[in-house]
This record gives structure tokens, sequence and C-alpha cells, in this order.
């Protein structure tokens, strides 16, 4: 992604709302929006929102079983499993 071509002022937004609309539904680029010659915004197709938030609740769960492991907070499956068919077997009667 070029930002060069991908950052507008806000009266652009204001001026072109449907338009942007349409090109970010179309061309699945970021539109980085500045307010006074700074950035201060970022808008992004709903698709793409939704794939980045996906992405970024996958890395949070990674980040937090490897702190998990070094922290030595894990047990081996087989021991996970087993308890809890114990723990079925003992509901059950």
């Amino acid at each position: 992604m070029k930002l060069s071509k991908s950052v507008r002022p806000i009266s652009y937004l204001k001026a072109h709302a449907s338009e942007i609309l349409n090109h970010l539904d179309e061309d699945k680029e970021t539109l980085i929006i500045t307010q006074n010659g700074e950035a201060k915004a970022a808008l992004l197709d709903i698709h793409e929102y939704e794939e980045m938030m996906e992405s970024m609740a996958m890395l949070k769960l990674v980040s937090q079983s490897r702190k998990s492991i070094e922290e030595k907070k894990v047990r081996p499956f087989r021991e996970v499993f087993k308890n809890v068919r114990e723990e079925l077997e003992n509901q059950v009667l």
C-alpha cells in the first residue's frame, strides 16, 4: 500500500464519503484521514477490519500461551484429558 495515494484531508472525506466507501469496498485499501496536516484516523473496509481483529486475537492467544509456558502453568494434554474423563465418570455415577 502506498500511503501517498491513501492520505486525504478530512474535507475530502466530508465531500466524497460515498465515493470513499465504494473505494474501500472495491480496493480493500486503508485510507488515512488528516486534520490540520496530521494523520488522525484510518478508514478500512469492514471485512479487512474483521480480519485484522481476528489476527490480533490469535496473536494475543499465542502471546498468552508463551507466557503460560514460561511460567510453567501448563500440563501435558494426556494428563488433562485423563482428569476430564475421571471427572465425567464421577458425575455419571
